[in-house]
């Protein structure tokens, strides 16, 4: 099936949710894109600038407020996060689907602003195996984990404005689920 402009489709959840392995794995189709996020946060080992984020200073990152470069911006666990209205509606308009992985408060911007979009809420299968993912990831101090962590709850609570909400209780399933959810071509 084939359309004129893509879709805009947003991936949120609470840190370690999978969410990340989620959109690696759906970019992998020609039809999808994804929004590459501005952030004020420091690279973590192996992301690379423009790829994964692009990482600014927050004087750079406030100018492109200031210029309402911005379709959403957000700031969590202390950085700014934004995504460029520039980068998604140039995949729209070329028939692509455009992924966002932003937090709750973007998708809220988002919804207000009666942009159409299709939005999905990683959960993870609870708490218990959350904290478990966290201390396994290992990039984030014991004082930045907890911080987190105290987010998430309140994040989790989110869950039902989103247009479907996925468990994350065996990835691999998680990832294919969504896949069919999108109707996304099987790859040959």
């Amino acid at each position: 099936m084939s359309n004129d402009r893509g879709r805009l489709i947003v991936i949120s959840g609470p840190t370690a949710s999978g969410k990340t392995t989620l959109w690696r794995r759906l970019v992998t189709y020609p039809t999808v894109d994804f929004s590459v996020s501005a952030t004020t946060r420091s690279p973590r080992k192996n992301e690379v600038d423009g790829k994964d984020y692009h990482f600014l200073s927050q004087d750079a990152f406030d100018a492109l407020v200031a210029k309402a470069a911005f379709l959403e911006y957000a700031t969590v666990h202390g950085r700014s996060y934004g995504t460029l209205r520039s980068d998604v509606h140039k995949s729209i308009e070329a028939g692509q689907d455009i992924l966002l992985e932003i937090d709750v408060q973007g998708q809220k911007q988002l919804k207000e602003s009666g942009i159409p979009m299709l939005s999905l809420f990683v959960m993870p299968p609870s708490l218990d195996v959350l904290r478990d993912r966290l201390r396994r990831r290992g990039t984030e101090s014991e004082e930045e984990m907890n911080g987190r962590l105290a987010i998430v709850e309140e994040e989790m609570k989110w869950a039902q404005e989103y247009d479907h909400v996925v468990v994350n209780d065996d990835l691999e399933e998680m990832i294919q689920g969504v896949i069919a959810l999108l109707g996304l071509e099987v790859k040959a």
